[in-house]
C-alpha cells in the first residue's frame, strides 16, 4: 500500500524555504558524466558520513575500496543518530558537508524531497549494482520519490515473531502461529498456564504496530485526496485485534517487564522485534539455546512487516559525484554487503546477498530474508511522527480504559486531519 503522491510531495516542507533555495542551484559536476575522478589522472578525497555504532566499522570497508581505487581516499566521520539530523540540516544550508551520507529511510525521503540529494539514476548504466531491481521491493520503494532514486539501500531491518519453541509445544503448537487467529489462540493458551503468566508481549507505546497490523488487514491509511482514513473498518478491526490481547489477559499491561528476562523466564513467551534481538538473547539468556525460535509474522490478508534500515545517498552539492557513485556502487555489491554483515551484523539489502550460505542456511537469519520479501516502509509525511504519537495516546484509552475502538479511531482521525493540514 503506497501513500498518495500528493502526500509524499509535501515532505519538502520539512526543510525550510531557505534550505530549498540553497539546494536548488549547483554548479558542480552533474550526475552521470565521467570526469575521470578516482583514476590515475586525478586524486579525490570523499567525505563519508555514517550514523550510529555500525558506522565505526566503515573505515574497514573503505580500506578495501581504496585498495581497488588507490586514487580515491575515503574520510569517514561517524555521527550519533541523535546528532545526525541537525548536522545534516546545517550541511544543506551551507552547501558544505559530505559527498556520501548514510541516511535512515525516513531521512532519505525528507532530504530527497527537499532537493538535497542527487538523482542516482544516471549512474545505473555505468554501475549496474545501483539498479533498483537488485534490492528488496520495500527497500527500493523507500529509496525513491515519485520514481527519482535519491538513495541506494545499504542495509535493512524488519520485524518478525520471536517465540519459545518449548513452551509453544506444551500448548499444542509444534510450529509458530501462522495466522492472526492462531496467534491469539496460542497467546491465550500460554496465558492460561497460571497467575503471572502471559502469552505475548506487546509494547503499547510502539506507535508503528497499530499501522502495521492495519496494513496486514488490508486497511488503506489515506484516501485518494491524501486525507487520513483511520476510521476505515479494517483499520478499526486491526486495533480491536491488538487490544484483544490486553482484554483477554494474554498480554501484560504496564508491568515494566524487561523483554529478555521475561522471555527467559517464560512470562512472555512471544514478542515481535528486529534482528538485534538475536545477539541480545544469545548473550543475555544463553541457557535458552535450543528453546527459542523465530518466524515470519502471522498472516491476515497479508503478513507485511515494517521495513527500516539505511540508504547511502550523494549530496546534491558534492563536487565529486562520479567518485561518490563508484563508492556507493562498491558498497552495493553482494560480496561487500556480506562483509559488512560480518562486521556490523546488519542485514543486506541486495537479494543476491541472501543466496549466500551464511544467510540462507542460517535458521535465524533466513527468517529475516523471507520476511523482507513482505516488508514495506512507513510513509514519510511531515506530520508522521505526530500522527504516531497521537495514535499512542488514543490507543492508551483503548487498552487501559477499555474505550470504544471505533470512537477512539474517529477522534484520532479528526485530530490527524488537523495535523496534516
Amino acid at each position: 500500500m503506497s501513500v498518495n503522491k500528493s502526500v509524499k510531495v509535501t515532505t519538502a516542507v520539512l526543510l525550510s524555504v531557505g534550505l530549498l533555495a540553497g539546494c536548488g542551484s549547483n554548479n558542480t559536476n552533474n550526475g552521470g558524466t565521467n570526469t575521470g575522478e578516482g583514476t590515475k589522472e586525478e586524486k579525490v578525497t570523499l567525505n563519508v558520513w555514517g550514523m550510529g555504532e555500525e558506522a565505526k566499522a566503515l573505515p574497514t570497508i573503505a580500506e578495501d575500496f581504496t585498495k581497488e581505487n588507490p586514487n580515491i581516499s575515503i574520510k569517514v566521520q561517524a555521527l550519533p543518530w541523535g546528532q545526525g539530523h541537525d548536522k545534516l540540516l546545517t550541511a544543506v544550508a551551507s552547501k558544505k558537508g559530505p559527498d556520501v551520507v548514510q541516511l535512515g529511510s525516513s531521512w532519505t525521503l525528507e532530504f530527497g524531497s527537499a532537493g538535497a540529494l542527487a538523482d542516482m539514476a544516471p549512474y545505473i548504466e555505468q554501475y549496474p549494482e545501483l539498479n533498483m531491481d537488485n534490492f528488496f521491493t520495500g527497500a527500493a520503494e523507500s529509496a525513491q520519490i515519485d520514481g527519482t532514486i535519491v538513495g541506494i539501500p545499504w542495509y535493512v531491518d524488519t520485524r518478525v515473531l520471536y517465540y519459545r519453541t518449548d513452551l509453544l509445544k506444551e500448548v499444542g503448537y509444534e510450529q509458530a502461529p501462522a495466522t492472526w487467529e492462531e496467534l491469539s489462540d496460542a497467546a491465550q493458551k500460554l496465558a492460561a498456564r497460571g497467575e503471572g503468566q502471559y502469552g505475548i508481549s506487546i509494547d503499547p507505546k510502539e506507535q508503528s504496530l497499530g499501522f502495521m497490523f492495519a496494513r496486514q488487514n488490508g486497511a488503506e491509511w489515506f484516501k485518494e485526496d491524501g486525507q487520513p482514513n483511520f476510521t476505515d473498518a479494517k483499520f478499526v478491526e486491526a486495533v480491536e485485534y491488538i487490544a484483544s490481547f490486553y482484554k483477554n489477559g494474554s498480554a501484560p499491561k504496564d508491568l515494566g517487564l524487561d523483554i529478555i528476562p521475561a522471555f527467559n523466564e517464560g512470562i512472555t513467551p512471544m514478542f515481535i522485534s528486529g534482528p538485534w534481538m538475536i545477539k541480545l538473547i544469545s548473550e543475555q539468556a544463553p541457557e535458552l539455546e535450543g528453546k527459542w525460535g523465530m518466524a515470519v509474522l502471522p498472516n491476515k490478508e497479508n503478513n507485511i512487516s515494517l521495513l527500516g534500515g539505511s540508504h547511502l545517498s550523494i549530496f546534491e552539492y558534492s563536487e565529486h559525484k562520479d567518485a561518490a557513485a563508484k563508492f556507493v556502487a562498491y558498497m552495493s555489491k553482494p560480496e561487500t554487503q556480506l562483509k559488512w554483515h560480518e562486521l556490523s551484523k546488519t542485514l543486506p539489502s541486495t537479494t543476491a546477498a541472501w543466496e549466500a550460505d551464511v544467510l540462507k542456511d542460517d535458521p535465524q537469519l533466513s527468517v529475516y530474508g523471507k520476511q523482507l520479501e513482505a516488508a514495506m516502509p512507513m510513509p514519510v509525511i511531515p506530520a508522521w511522527e505526530q500522527l504516531g504519537q497521537t495514535y499512542v495516546k488514543y490507543f492508551e484509552n483503548i487498552y487501559r480504559a477499555d474505550k470504544d475502538v471505533a470512537e477512539m479511531m474517529e477522534a484520532f482521525n479528526q485530530e490527524a486531519a488537523k495535523l496534516m493540514k
